[in-house]
């Protein structure tokens, strides 16, 4: 009995022995947790104020305050916000108000202070926009304005009532997508789940009467550097930089980055989200895979790496494997969830394959190639050049006779990097049959880049004056409209450049063509095109306002299709700066500038 009794008494002060354990371990966790709280909390207000003060010596001597009367927002007065991120979530926005602007930009860094303790990220940019003008409109108007807008464009930052007390910038009103584009005005719904997430107090009614007001920007990064924002235009809110060959090459090197981001084990590609709520496309395109795996080769041309040809490589391999025999000689890339066969598909795989031969210096996929180049032939009329499209993937039947304009050019150009790569005279006869009928219906009206790739690949081999004129009308026909373009449209990049070299490389035997066009033109289209597609560029000012920043920064965007980022969006802004980077000096010496 006073065995089990002490047995027991032992078992009682192991037991409080472990308690007391637990308890300190917690206790020390506590205090660790606390300590590195109060650690990354005074850092953090180290950060804000290091930033703030660069941010407002900018704004100070800038020429913004010759712009502000004595109330640019009514009577509030004046207004600044303050955005700040840390990159791994969205940015959270302060406000201050003040009878002057230093008054309301200091209430604005009290607002990010008294934030900072619930704030779980460090601080890595921070965002300040100074209001400088305002109007009032009620929720008729608003409706009728936002709906009259192109999707995704109406760039006013807007306050819900006279006092301030609820305003929002318009990168948070689209970026949440609070902004109604289909029938006009505000979506209450994701205005309150957006209020919510942002830890501020949601709106029973929308208000029948707003402000509209308009704002400067500055985004000060991560090294410190201060970036002065773009304020009005096709381009607001963006940084204002000049797209050299060096700004090119650092595009296409980080877009291309993001490319590898996006690879999964099996060689295929993360197809692309809408990034505002992170949301992944769950759809595939392997026609787009292919033309992806292409602008990874292009990438590497300007940085090869052991690791991009690897991913080359695998997204080659998994392309490969996409492959369908109609017999021992006759290939088609297959379209396996829409049962489909695409003309489109063969030509770009080709691009792709052929490509990566000429970079390495192999063979690899030449019998390939030759095969999928017989599948062209069976789409096409060898004596008109013309194509059919789309074959069914399960008895090779002709399933749609005509899809997409794109699918003749890159056809085209696919038959003509199927010559240069076998010097078989077969594909270099059928891409000049093709070509003919370019011209005969007048492709020109189409403004498509496939048509200028091929034509561009074309008269490598052809110096048929007939052809370089068409070539170049291809793009000169087209250049108001491309210039005049308001959104991104990457592709439009590309025709101008194939073009530009098409321009370049005419021989002296065809001068008498080339008078007929004007440089300075095709140069002005150039430029503004470059500078546009940046509009579609998530430099850290636009990303910080999606839910996940670090998964969509650096790489580019459709913004009228709710920001969406998919392969295909990257593939063709690398393959129209990859051209630009190419012919830089070129174009300089022509006069760009």
């Amino acid at each position: 009995m006073k065995k089990q009794a002490n047995n027991n008494s032992q078992g009682i002060l192991n037991y409080i022995l472990l308690v007391l354990i637990f308890a300190g371990i917690i206790a020390v966790g506590s205090w660790l947790y606390k300590n590195e709280a109060k650690i990354n909390l005074e850092a953090n207000l180290k950060v804000l104020h290091d930033k703030a003060d660069l941010l407002y010596s900018q704004i100070i001597n800038s020429d913004l305050k010759s712009w502000l009367n004595d109330k640019p927002v009514g009577e509030v007065g004046h207004a600044a916000f303050l955005s700040l991120s840390g990159g791994k979530s969205r940015a959270r926005v302060y406000k201050g108000t003040g009878k002057t602007l230093d008054e309301a930009y200091n209430n604005a860094v009290k607002a990010v202070e008294a934030g900072l303790d619930a704030w779980p990220e460090n601080i890595k940019w921070l965002k300040a926009d100074i209001a400088f003008d305002s109007r009032a409109i009620n929720a008729k108007d608003l409706k009728r304005e936002v709906k009259a807008a192109r999707h995704e464009f109406y760039r006013n930052s807007l306050a819900f009532d006279k006092d301030f007390k609820l305003a929002l910038l318009e990168a948070e009103l689209n970026g949440a997508k609070i902004y109604e584009y289909k029938d006009g005005g505000i979506d209450l719904d994701y205005l309150n789940n957006y209020l919510r997430k942002s830890a501020r107090s949601k709106l029973k009614a929308l208000p029948e009467n707003y402000i509209l007001f308009n704002t400067r920007g500055w985004l000060c990064d991560e090294n410190n550097k201060v970036y002065s924002l773009i304020y009005d235009g096709l381009n607001y809110g963006r940084r204002d930089v000049k797209v050299d060959n060096q700004f090119a090459r650092e595009l296409i090197t980080k877009s291309g980055e993001f490319l590898l981001t996006q690879l999964n084990t099996d060689g295929s590609f993360i197809y692309g989200m809408y990034p505002r709520f992170d949301n992944n496309i769950k759809s595939y395109n392997i026609l787009r895979h292919a033309g992806t795996t292409w602008a990874l080769c292009l990438n590497y041309r300007i940085n090869p790496s052991p690791k991009l040809k690897q991913a080359i490589e695998s997204a080659l391999k998994y392309l490969a494997s996409q492959v369908v025999y109609k017999d021992n000689n006759t290939a088609y890339v297959n379209e396996a969830k829409a049962g489909e066969l695409k003309l489109g598909g063969i030509g770009i795989a080709v691009l792709a394959f052929t490509e990566y031969m000429d970079l390495f210096n192999n063979k690899d996929y030449l019998e390939l190639c030759d095969k999928l180049g017989s599948g062209i032939f069976s789409m096409m009329d060898l004596e008109s050049g013309k194509f059919v499209h789309v074959l069914n993937n399960k008895n090779f039947e002709l399933k749609d006779a005509y899809r997409t304009v794109y699918y003749d050019g890159e056809a085209t150009f696919a038959l003509v990097r199927l010559y240069s790569l076998t010097k078989n005279q077969k594909y270099l006869d059928a891409a000049l049959k093709s070509v003919n009928n370019f011209i005969a219906n007048n492709y020109i009206k189409y403004r498509d880049h496939w048509i200028a790739y091929s034509l561009n690949e074309l008269l490598k081999y052809n110096n048929d004056p007939k052809i370089y004129n068409f070539a170049l009308e291809n793009a000169f026909a087209n250049l108001r409209e491309i210039e005049r373009r308001d959104t991104t449209y990457h592709t439009y990049l590309e025709l101008l450049m194939a073009a530009f070299e098409v321009y370049d490389r005419m021989p002296d035997a065809s001068l008498a063509e080339l008078n007929k066009f004007n440089v300075k033109d095709l140069l002005n289209a150039i430029k503004a095109r470059v500078d546009r597609q940046l509009n579609g560029y998530f430099f850290p000012e636009y990303a910080m306002y999606m839910a996940r920043p670090d998964k969509i920064l650096d790489t580019f965007m459709v913004r009228h299709d709710g920001y969406r980022v998919r392969i295909d969006d990257v593939q063709h802004n690398i393959g129209g700066y990859y051209l630009y980077y190419k012919n830089y000096d070129k174009l300089v010496k022509h006069g760009l500038n």
